[in-house]
């Protein structure tokens, strides 16, 4: 069965009901419809392994796509990462950490200064009142050093499981599943889980994957929900693992007119970090301002 058929209802029409049958023809049998079994917990859970195996061979260079140095980077950039783009987000860090280098630093800023610096990724208020406020208390409470455990980093303001599970699995190498909108929106659309709730996607992707793929797991799917498996008009012709998705034929499957719809490297064009890993095989995005 192809990829397309997947999941679909197969029909087999009356051999009788010819095209040009007069009107008062009656049919021998009645039309037959035979549904597919609906997949099994262990079959689901087999595929969704075999799709983040092949998404390790697609993506073998995922990596998180913020641009940061340590884990105090890494913490300020993700928060600021809500609501825009990490692309955004690492046009406007330079300019963060050459004014806020450490904790002590940017827990004594002037709101409205950081504010400014920070404008460029959208409700720059919000977003300095929660950098102010986290690095004040990593100043009080945790002698000015991001501290490595899931219940001291949400205890932060304006730090979630979100944010402390990217901090966790890439500054510390604790594994975590970030559960960002393309993660829940993969996971929904490959039939992982029908969660809306990204504390309760998360807990049952857990289940699905060894402890051990948490982190890597999260990059391969959001970076194919970003180059390939868009929201609105997924690249289904262009998709490697189509053969393995119950929601292919969702988006455009004609492969030319699908390739057209690549981003970042698989598109031909930058990535989102201004500085990429050594084995990235894209080109690096340009600084703010940049033509």
């Amino acid at each position: 069965m192809t990829a397309q058929a997947k999941g679909a209802e197969r029909v087999s029409a009356d051999p009788n009901s010819a095209v040009g049958e007069q009107p008062s023809a009656k049919p021998n049998k009645a039309a037959k419809t035979t549904k597919v079994k609906p997949e099994s917990r262990l079959a689901m859970v087999r595929r969704a392994r075999r799709i983040n195996r092949e998404l390790a061979e697609v993506y073998p260079y995922a990596h998180p796509e913020l641009d940061f140095r340590n884990p105090f980077e890494l913490l300020v950039a993700t928060v600021l990462s809500a609501q825009t783009t990490d692309l955004r987000v690492n046009q406007t860090t330079p300019a963060v950490f050459a004014k806020y280098p450490t904790p002590e630093d940017m827990a004594a800023a002037v709101p409205e200064e950081l504010e400014e610096i920070v404008r460029p990724t959208g409700f720059f208020r919000a977003k300095a009142k929660s950098l102010i406020g986290l690095s004040t208390a990593l100043r009080d409470r945790f002698d000015g050093e991001v501290p490595g455990r899931l219940d001291d980093l949400v205890s932060l303001p304006g730090v979630g499981r979100k944010t402390a599970n990217v901090v966790l699995g890439n500054a510390f190498g604790v594994p975590g599943l970030t559960v960002d909108t393309h993660f829940g929106r993969l996971v929904r659309r490959w039939k992982w889980t029908e969660q809306e709730d990204p504390e309760k996607v998360e807990a049952e992707i857990a289940e699905i994957f060894p402890k051990s793929e948490w982190t890597m797991l999260s990059h391969r799917v959001v970076f194919h929900g970003r180059r390939i498996c868009h929201s609105r008009k997924p690249a289904c012709g262009a998709c490697p693992i189509a053969h393995l998705c119950p929601s292919y034929g969702e988006g455009e499957t004609d492969p030319e007119k699908a390739r057209k719809l690549l981003k970042y490297e698989m598109g031909g064009y930058p990535g989102q970090r201004l500085n990429p890993p050594p084995d990235y095989p894209g080109k690096a995005a340009p600084p703010m301002g940049a033509v």
